[in-house]
C-alpha cells in the first residue's frame, strides 16, 4: 500500500498531455480557420499580393495574441483556485487532523478498499505527505505539477500561429490566377487533417470530426468571399 495512487497518477499525467495535444490540434484549427476565412474574403475584393499580405499578418498576429491571452488568463485563474484549494486543504490538515484522516479513509474506501485497508491506507500516505494524499485523492491536484498560464499561452500562441501561416502562404506565394484555388485545398486538407487528429486523440471514429472542420472551414471561406466580392461590385 505504499504507493496506491500510482495508476491515478500515470493516468491523470497521460490525461494532461492529451489535453495539451487537444489544445494544440484546436488552437491550430482556430488559426486555419480564422486567418483563411480572412484572406479569402480579402481575395475577394483584391488580387493585390500586398494587401493580401498586410491583412493576413494582421489577422495572425491579433489571433496568436488574442488566443494566448485568452490562454492565460484562463489557466491563471485555474491555477489560482488550485493555490486556494491547497491553502484550504492545508489549512484544515492543520487544524482537524484526526477529522482528515477519516475523511481520506472514508474517500478510498469508497473507490473499492474495505473498511481496515482504507484505514491503513489513509495512516500510511498521512504520515509520508497527508497535503500531497489529499490533494490527488480529494481534490485531484498534483501538487507538484499546477497548471502553468505561461506553457498555456505559448502553447496557444504557437498552435494558432501555425495553423495561421498555412492560408497565409498558400494565398501570397502561388500566382495570382492560382492562388485562390491552392489556398482552398490547402485549407480543407489541413482541417481534415486536424479533424482526424481530433478525434484520434478523443478515441472517436473520425469521418465525423472531419466533415465538421472541413465543413466549417469551407463555409467561413464561401462567406467571407462572397462579402469581400460584394464589396468589391460596390466599389467599397
Amino acid at each position: 500500500m505504499t504507493e496506491p495512487k500510482r495508476d491515478q497518477v500515470h493516468e491523470g499525467a497521460l490525461g494532461e498531455r492529451l489535453n495539451w495535444l487537444r489544445a494544440a490540434v484546436l488552437g491550430a484549427n482556430d488559426g486555419i480557420v480564422s486567418t483563411a476565412g480572412l484572406v479569402v474574403g480579402v481575395a475577394g475584393a483584391t488580387d493585390t499580393r500586398s494587401a493580401l499580405l498586410t491583412a493576413g499578418l494582421a489577422g495572425l498576429l491579433a489571433g496568436s495574441v488574442s488566443m494566448a491571452a485568452g490562454e492565460y488568463v484562463s489557466v491563471s485563474t485555474q491555477r489560482d483556485s488550485e493555490r486556494a484549494a491547497l491553502a484550504h486543504e492545508r489549512r484544515e490538515l492543520r487544524e482537524r487532523p484526526q477529522a482528515e484522516l477519516e475523511e481520506l479513509a472514508e474517500l478510498l474506501r469508497r473507490r473499492g478498499l474495505s473498511r481496515e485497508v482504507a484505514h491503513e491506507a489513509a495512516v500510511q500516505l498521512t504520515e509520508r505527505d497527508a497535503l500531497r494524499a489529499h490533494a490527488r485523492v480529494e481534490l485531484g491536484i498534483d501538487p507538484d505539477a499546477l497548471t502553468n498560464p505561461w506553457h498555456a499561452a505559448w502553447a496557444s500562441f504557437l498552435a494558432f500561429t501555425a495553423g495561421a501561416l498555412l492560408p497565409l502562404l498558400a494565398m501570397v506565394l502561388p500566382p495570382a490566377d492560382t492562388r485562390l484555388a491552392v489556398t482552398v485545398v490547402s485549407v480543407l486538407a489541413a482541417l481534415a487533417l486536424t479533424g482526424w487528429s481530433s478525434a484520434r486523440l478523443g478515441a472517436a471514429a473520425p469521418g465525423r470530426a472531419i466533415l465538421r472542420t472541413t465543413a466549417g472551414g469551407a463555409l467561413a471561406m464561401g462567406v467571407t468571399y462572397a462579402a469581400g466580392s460584394a464589396l468589391d461590385v460596390a466599389g467599397v
